[in-house]
Order: structure tokens, then sequence, then C-alpha cells
């Protein structure tokens, strides 16, 4: 058995090596699409070798489900490394939604997206999907609560956070095809209104 010095650097090689195949990952979905993202493009994209990746992700719906995982915790560490800046008091809950309205415009949200679509009609790749994302979506609702500092327990806010995710989704595939951001902009503007009744005690 190999010394734990030789097995360290060995696996801090082996995390990295899977760290870059993830973002190589994403960054594919961005650019090229789900139907464009081959083994074979991440594996140049990362710099590793293909028998480094089949190693680590022998299939592409292993892969590809690992970067959903990745994807989901660099959309959840934006949100996170935002709140910090938040301001106190009323403004707060109109920049939250902001934050989320760009979260879901933006690059991460679109590579998240291509992997939605593609899992409709691929079994294996929905399979692993689909757990994962009911994983997601606990987490991106518990993260807008926290951003909020609303209360869970009074009747009518889980649904009203659970409501504005949703909108904020479908504004998100809206503005896919289209610059719908003037649109997008109005909408939100009514439903800060409607947020803030919803949400205040």
């Amino acid at each position: 058995m190999p010394p734990a010095s030789t097995r360290v650097p060995q696996q801090e090689r082996s995390r990295a090596t899977q760290a870059r195949l993830l973002e190589a990952t994403v960054d594919c979905l961005i650019e090229h699409g789900w139907s464009n993202t081959t083994a074979t493009v991440v594996a140049a994209r990362a710099g590793v070798s293909r028998g480094a990746q089949l190693h680590h992700y022998p299939t592409k719906a292993a892969l590809v489900t690992a970067a959903v995982g990745h994807l989901a915790e660099r959309r959840a560490d934006e949100l996170r490394s935002e709140a910090g800046a938040l301001p106190a008091g009323a403004q707060r809950l109109d920049r939250v939604i902001d934050l989320l309205a760009m979260a879901f415009t933006g690059p991460l949200f679109v590579a998240a997206l291509e992997l939605w679509v593609a899992a409709r009609t691929d079994r294996e790749l929905r399979d692993a999907l689909v757990p994962l994302e009911a994983t997601v979506g606990r987490e991106m609702h518990r993260l807008t609560v926290a951003l909020l500092g609303v209360d869970e327990r009074r009747p009518g806010v889980r649904e009203a956070v659970q409501a504005t995710l949703d909108l904020m989704r479908g504004l998100g595939v809206a503005n896919l095809l289209s610059d719908d951001s003037a649109r997008r902009a109005a909408l939100l503007t009514t439903w800060k209104r409607q947020l803030t009744t919803l949400l205040t005690p």
C-alpha cells in the first residue's frame, strides 16, 4: 500500500481532474448545447485524456449528471456571494428579486435548460436528472427564504416563495430566444409589489 504522502497528491490530482471535466462540461453546454457536447469535446477542453475522462465518468450521462450538481453549486454560490451586499429594510426584497432574475437568465441557467430539454427524450439522463433537480429545487427554495429573511411557518409564505421561483424560471425560458428584458422588468416590478404584500405580516 502506498504511503499517505503518495496517496494525498493522487487524490488531489484526481479531484483537480474531475473539477476541470465538470467546468468544461458546463462551458460546453453553454457554448455548444447538449447535442454538440460530446465526451471528446469535453476532454479536449478540460485538457485531459479520454482515458482519464472515462476513468472518472464512464458515460456521457454520468459526466453530465455530475456536472449538474456542480452547476447547481455554482448557481447557489453566485447568489450567496451577492447576499452580503444586500441592503436591509424595504430595498432588500427588490434586490433579492433582481438577483434571482439574473440567476435565471444567466449562462448557468442556459446550461441547465439544455439538460432539461435533452432529458425529455433521453431516459438515462432523465432518470439521473430528476432526483438531482428535486434536490437543487429544494436548495434554491431554502436559499431564497434565507435571502428574503422570511418565516415559512406563516401561512402563504412558502407558496409565495415558490411562486417567485416559478415566475423567474418561466421568465428565464421566455428570454432564451429573444430579448425579453422590457416585459420582464415590468412583470418584476408588479411582482415585487405583490410579494411585499404577501410577505408582510
